[in-house]
């Protein structure tokens, strides 16, 4: 079995460029490396996919490395980024891999976005802010799952989750709005009950203040883990602070996934000056993973 296998990604991006200049940095075993999508040395064992639609390659990658994950052969996958557009001209209706990596595992995953033990997930991904809803259900089962992932995964024993609140300062007692009241508050009883260890919702900006503050001054943070309400609640304080040491991770498949916090970056493709410090961390990070499982 391979440790990792890694997809390239999009083909008219920094994909393949940064995977090459990761797996140069860190010069892994041969046999704990499987690469799938373009061909970018002879150093490790190559799974070559036809690139002549972009899309259909950056599907078919995906597709490729699930059915390995799902017949053991396989411990994480790595995906290099590509293009939703380029996705979507293809036929595939998805806001991003790791909805495509839902429909081919058929399981519910969370984005844990990880920089040491700064780790921040969120409860809703790629909406328009006006779609942006939380209900208790939801709110629950995606709680739990973190809580399993930092358990099984990171080895935490109990681990300590704090909550964003959807409103600006806590919804004031209900003047910003009631969410907070209505929904998470009591969502926060339950999973006490369950004995999740998940504080009281807190304004974003206070808390993420506080944990830039730990973070900046190298010092553990209070919490194990922050949950962010909507994409941009959780993605700027994450990428202000700790952009090229952030992984993208997908938690609840059947294998762990993980990215690179970069884009396609089309503008800056083949020109070979493309940072590879993210996709380093995320291979560091399944390699992590994996070998504590």
């Amino acid at each position: 079995m391979y440790k990792i296998a890694i997809t390239t990604g999009d083909t008219k991006g920094i994909g393949a460029e940064i995977t090459k200049k990761a797996l140069d940095f860190l010069c892994l075993d041969k046999k704990d490396v499987l690469v799938i999508g373009q061909k970018i040395d002879d150093k490790y064992d190559t799974i070559e996919l036809d690139d002549s639609n972009n899309g259909e390659f950056c599907y078919r990658s995906l597709e490729t490395a699930a059915n390995l994950a799902k017949e053991g052969k396989i411990g994480a996958i790595v995906t290099a980024p590509v293009s939703k557009f380029a996705l979507l001209e293809a036929g595939y209706n998805f806001s991003g891999q790791t909805e495509v990596l839902q429909k081919l595992f058929d399981k519910k995953a969370e984005m844990l976005f990880i920089a040491g033990d700064f780790r921040v997930m969120l409860l809703t991904r790629h909406l328009p802010l006006r779609d942006v809803e939380i209900n208790p259900q939801m709110m629950k089962d995606k709680i739990l799952r973190l809580n399993k992932f930092l358990i099984d995964y990171c080895k935490i024993k109990t681990p300590k989750i704090a909550l964003c609140a959807l409103n600006p300062h806590a919804g004031e007692n209900g003047m910003l709005g009631r969410e907070e009241i209505e929904i998470m508050l009591p969502t926060v009883c339950e999973l006490k009950n369950e004995g999740v260890d998940i504080a009281e919702p807190k304004s974003a900006d206070a808390l993420f203040a506080s944990v830039g503050k730990k973070y900046l001054n190298g010092e553990k943070q209070h919490c194990d883990a922050i949950v962010a309400c909507y994409h941009d609640q959780g993605l700027c304080p994450v990428k202000a602070l700790a952009f090229d040491k952030t992984v993208n991770t997908s938690i609840g498949l059947d294998v762990i996934r993980t990215s690179p916090s970069c884009g396609t970056a089309y503008d800056i493709a083949g020109k070979g000056f493309a940072d590879a410090t993210s996709m380093i961390e995320a291979i560091k990070l399944a390699f992590s993973l994996t070998k504590l499982n």
